[in-house]
């Protein structure tokens, strides 16, 4: 089976915090997001709904995109997330 590398975003609820992250297993970690697992801002701002991910094949072009997209103003990671999931939806669940 192929590896595959995620880029990720989580939000505390539609329009609030969000956090980006990068994984090579999304339900893993999105679980120990959601179960309080994780120490730190995560935690701090209950950001734990899965509202958009990307596939990426090698750890280095999922890295590459999550700085890439750290760097954006918020504007443009709302039109990101909302091409894909515009009401905002728990994903989690999709996957698991």
């Amino acid at each position: 089976m192929e590896k595959h590398f995620v880029v990720y975003i989580l939000a505390s609820k539609r329009n609030g915090t969000l956090y980006i992250g990068v994984t090579s297993d999304l339900v893993r970690r999105v679980w120990q997001h959601k179960n309080n697992v994780v120490e730190g801002f995560t935690r701090k701002y209950d950001v734990d709904k899965l509202v958009y991910y990307e596939l990426h094949a090698s750890a280095e072009t999922a890295l590459t995109r999550e700085k890439q997209i750290k760097k954006w103003n918020r504007a443009w990671k709302i039109r990101l997330l909302e091409g894909l999931n515009p009401d905002w939806r728990d994903l989690y669940d999709d996957l698991v």
